[in-house]
């Protein structure tokens, strides 16, 4: 009888638990190498169950812990990631500000210049107002020099001859307008009037108060006869003029507010005078 050979029964190693968490991607880090180094004996693990199954505390344990490590990292991340943004909204915001400072000072810029410009062009154009007034003014007074001068004869006396022509050409004008640069017959300034009124008696006085005060020949202000021409301000340089009337009385063409008046040397004592006729 031939020996009947017992052959065992054959037992197919169970499939690794640990194997099956590798192949579903769970285990990262210390845990995977735990289980490819549990997954390398799996004859060895189907022989010892109960060791096999006592790995797996430790496993549970290393998945957590693994687990623990990833939301950690995710957390701070996003703490990092939501720190970054702040700072770029942080950055965009002082850019804006930077801009709109940037804007409003260009702005505010361009209004100075826009004023500077329109007070230039204001005085440029007053200077021009001024020089053009003055041209006038001293064509209108050369134009009654010439006329003055080319009067006829028997056009010169008023009344009487002399002073007394003089002081009635002048008293005729009383309540007339002031005007600088004016020449008659209804609006003069000081210096108009005097050569006016003398012109009548065919003495010919420059047309400024400066050059009249030193037309004729210096009297004493104790001296004064009626006609004699007093004048406010140095011989030479006087600014204004007038007619001594007799009686401590003068006629001239004063102020804008007062035109062609008669007052007394108490009221405005001149400078000084010169006798013409």
């Amino acid at each position: 009888m031939s020996p009947i050979r017992y052959r065992g029964r054959h037992r197919k190693p169970r499939p690794s638990r640990t194997g099956g968490l590798l192949r579903g991607g769970v285990l990262t880090g210390v845990v995977g190498s735990v289980a490819v180094t549990g997954s390398t004996s799996p004859a060895l693990a189907a022989e010892k169950p109960t060791e096999s199954t006592g790995e797996l505390p430790a496993l549970d344990l290393a998945l957590a812990q693994g687990v623990d490590r990833a939301t950690q990292a995710t957390a701070a991340y996003a703490t990092q990631a939501e720190s970054q943004a702040d700072w770029q909204n942080w950055q965009r915001a002082q850019s804006r500000a930077a801009s709109q400072a940037g804007q409003a000072a260009a702005e505010r810029r361009a209004e100075a210049d826009r004023r500077a410009q329109e007070a230039r062009e204001a005085e440029e154009a007053r200077l021009a107002q001024e020089a053009q007034e003055a041209e006038e003014a001293r064509e209108r007074a050369a134009a009654a020099e010439a006329q003055t001068l080319s009067a006829p004869a028997d056009e010169a006396p008023v009344t009487g001859t002399g002073a007394d022509a003089v002081l009635s050409y002048v008293r005729a004008q009383l309540g007339d307008a002031y005007a600088m640069g004016a020449s008659g017959p209804d609006a003069w300034d000081c210096s108009s009037l005097t050569q006016a009124a003398f012109a009548t008696v065919g003495v010919s006085l420059p047309r400024v108060a400066a050059d009249q005060s030193v037309a004729g020949t210096p009297v004493s202000l104790d001296a004064l006869q009626p006609g004699d021409l007093l004048h406010w301000g140095g011989a030479g340089s006087a600014y204004h003029v007038a007619v001594y009337m007799g009686d401590g009385t003068f006629i001239g063409a004063q102020n804008p507010s007062t035109g062609v008046v008669q007052k007394t040397l108490d009221w405005d004592p001149p400078t000084g005078a010169v006798r013409v006729l």
